[in-house]
C-alpha cells in the first residue's frame, strides 16, 4: 500500500462536499465536516508566492487557511512556519489485512454491520461529539460502506463508520460509550469492519488517529496494526 494509495482512499472514504484545482493547490470545501475535508494539500511545482492564493480561496469558502502536510512537504512545511502557521493534531494511520484482524471474529451481536445506520448508531455518535456535517460526509461516500454498531451486556455500546475504495477499507468516527469502555467493544467494532471490509472485497483496513490519543493507539497495537502513514496540519 503506498502513500498515495492510502491518501486517496481516505479521500473517497471521507470526503469533501466539493474538491477543486486553484494553481498548484487542491484545496476542499469541508461545510463543517472537519480537517480531513476542509485543508488545501499542494501539488508538485508550488511556490512561497503561491500560498496568498490557497489562502484567499479557503476564506472565500468561510474556512480558516489549514494545510495537510503529508510526506515529502517538508518545504511547506517550512514555508508555512515561517509565515507563523503552527502545526495542529499529528496524525498516524494504522493498518492491518483484514483478514488478520477479522479472527477471531466478535461474538454474535457483539458487533454488527449495517447500511443506513440505526437511529442508535446516530445517537451515540450525537454524544460523543460527531456532528450532522459529519454525518453528512458518511452519506457522501459512493462506495462499499456501512455502519458497525457495538453492543455490550446485551446495550449499545460504541459505533464506527466503515468505507472502501479499492481494495483498502478505512474505518471512521468509532465512538465508545464512555460508560461502556474497556469492555471490549472497540475491540469487536474493529474486528467485525474488518470481517465486513473482507466480504465487501477490501485486503486491508486502515484508520487515523491523533498522536495524543494514546489510549486508542494501544488498542491499535494490541491488535497488530502497524503505522503505515502519518501527517499533520498547519494553521495560523
Amino acid at each position: 500500500m503506498t502513500p498515495e494509495a492510502l491518501a486517496e482512499a481516505m479521500e473517497q472514504t471521507w470526503p469533501p462536499a466539493r474538491s477543486f484545482e486553484a494553481g498548484p493547490w487542491c484545496l476542499r470545501d469541508g461545510q463543517g465536516g472537519g480537517k480531513r475535508v476542509s485543508a488545501a494539500t499542494a501539488r508538485p511545482g508550488w511556490r512561497d508566492e503561491d500560498i496568498p492564493a490557497a489562502e484567499a480561496a479557503m476564506a472565500a469558502m468561510g474556512q480558516p487557511p489549514l494545510f495537510c502536510i503529508r510526506a515529502g512537504d517538508d518545504l511547506l512545511d517550512q514555508a508555512l512556519q515561517a509565515r507563523g502557521y503552527r502545526v495542529v493534531d499529528p496524525v498516524l494511520a494504522y493498518g492491518a489485512a483484514c483478514a488478520d484482524l477479522a479472527l477471531p471474529p466478535a461474538p454474535p451481536m457483539a458487533a454488527f454491520a449495517h447500511w443506513p445506520p440505526l437511529a442508535i448508531c446516530a445517537e451515540i455518535w450525537e454524544e460523543g461529539g460527531i456532528s450532522p456535517a459529519r454525518l453528512a460526509v458518511m452519506q457522501r461516500a459512493t462506495g462499499p460502506k456501512c455502519a458497525v454498531l457495538g453492543r455490550v451486556a446485551d446495550r449499545p455500546a460504541g459505533v464506527a463508520f466503515v468505507a472502501i475504495h479499492q481494495d483498502i477499507a478505512l474505518l471512521h468516527a468509532l465512538e465508545v460509550r464512555p460508560q461502556m469502555r474497556r469492555q471490549g467493544s472497540a475491540h469487536n467494532i474493529l474486528r467485525a469492519a474488518a470481517g465486513w471490509a473482507q466480504q465487501n472485497g477490501a485486503t486491508q483496513l486502515c484508520l487515523a488517529v491523533t498522536v495524543a490519543n494514546t489510549g486508542a493507539r494501544k488498542l491499535y497495537a494490541s491488535l497488530n496494526m502497524q503505522i503505515v502513514g502519518e501527517y499533520h496540519y498547519r494553521q495560523r
